[in-house]
């Protein structure tokens, strides 16, 4: 869709201020008018509800609607019970009510995977067990019964997070080694996206030099890696995620550079699967602190943190997945950095360090910056 914007009219903009309204971030319109589709307008307090919105939901703020924005306020419509919720192959279920679902298994101990909001096969099986176990049909649908029996039980998973725990024992069970782990690594923009060019250096070059390092690396280290595009192709994101998905991968990376209007606007910064308020990927946020730190340490740029959010690349890949912004094109000092092939391989190592430190265990993990693999 094109991105809904301050000053713009129309039927689209008034379906926002209804859902708008609907989650209290608009106050009610006076009275009903049916010239409201027409006539409403994407004002300064849109805007500002927008931006407000974007935040609490772990989106891009730019008070814009585009896709994703949309999708986000659509799916906040909903609360559990407020329809039958069931698995379909085809057009998964989306929804803060499949949240809701998520979180109250993963909480009485079953295993609904990420709490992302979409109902896919792995919440279909929790939600089958749970039945099962509770003496209902095991239809792996979340009707009037099962709601009422997800409510009349309490939370018997103790001592954190029920997610966390299982992700940190799936983890520690798998061993330290990089063997057969498979790793996609994510180039970002490509083919007619070139990303942000500064004379004849574009994005998408440089974080294709960048992911054919770290792909050499990982596969010296016995990692099978795969590269979601080649030098001149520009996978969509849903395509890139679908990949991902497809080759089963263990984990999943993304690399970009950023660009931005300011002069200061420079560093490196992680993201990671998250809303921000407790549903997040656990071992995604891990594996971005790691990452982030070990470039930190190596190339000496601003520290910009990790932050939890719910974009599609990072919601649709059904393993821990990353995205790493390693520096700013569009600061004269970034710049300079990432154009020297040292600092790239520097970058290169870091991320290579990261994975392999994901894998340790804490007893065996060095500090920060100092590992190296033969």
């Amino acid at each position: 869709m094109q991105p809904l914007r301050l000053g713009d009219r129309g039927a689209a903009v008034a379906d926002v201020h209804a859902a708008l309204r609907s989650l209290g971030l608009l106050p009610p319109a006076p009275e009903p008018d049916t010239s409201e589709s027409e006539g409403a307008e994407f004002d300064t307090a849109t805007e500002l509800a927008i931006r407000h919105f974007q935040q609490i939901r772990g989106l891009s703020v730019d008070g814009r609607v585009g896709d994703e924005t949309y999708r986000a306020l659509s799916e906040a419509r909903w609360s559990l019970g407020d329809r039958l919720l069931r698995y379909d192959p085809a057009r998964p279920m989306r929804g803060d009510d499949v949240t809701s679902l998520q979180e109250r298994l993963l909480e009485l101990g079953y295993d609904a995977g990420r709490a992302d909001g979409i109902l896919g096969p792995e919440t279909e099986a929790g939600l089958r067990t749970f039945q099962r176990d509770y003496g209902l049909t095991a239809d792996g649908t979340c009707g009037p019964a099962t709601l009422r029996a997800l409510r009349q039980l309490g939370r018997k998973v103790t001592g954190g997070r029920p997610q966390l725990l299982r992700q940190s024992a799936s983890l520690v069970d798998s061993g330290p080694h990089l063997i057969g782990r498979r790793i996609v690594v994510d180039p970002g923009h490509g083919g007619d996206e070139p990303g942000f060019t500064e004379g004849e250096t574009t994005e998408a070059d440089l974080v294709f030099d960048l992911a054919s390092r770290i792909e050499g690396r990982l596969a010296a280290a016995g990692a099978t890696v795969y590269l979601t595009r080649g030098r001149n192709q520009g996978p969509s994101l849903a395509d890139r995620t679908r990949f991902a998905n497809e080759a089963r991968a263990d984990l999943f990376v993304s690399l970009h550079l950023d660009s931005h209007g300011s002069e200061h606007a420079r560093g490196v910064a992680a993201f990671y699967y998250g809303t921000g308020s407790g549903a997040s990927s656990t071992v995604g946020e891990e594996f971005a602190d790691l990452a982030r730190r070990e470039v930190i340490a190596r190339t000496g740029m601003l520290d910009l943190g990790s932050h939890p959010k719910t974009w599609d690349l990072l919601r649709m890949t059904r393993m821990p997945s990353v995205r790493l912004d390693c520096g700013y094109l569009s600061h004269p000092v970034d710049r300079l950095l990432l154009l020297d092939a040292r600092v790239r391989s520097a970058i290169a190592q870091g991320v290579l360090a990261a994975v392999q430190r994901l894998y340790l265990p804490a007893e065996a993990d060095p500090p920060t910056g100092t590992f190296v693999l033969p």
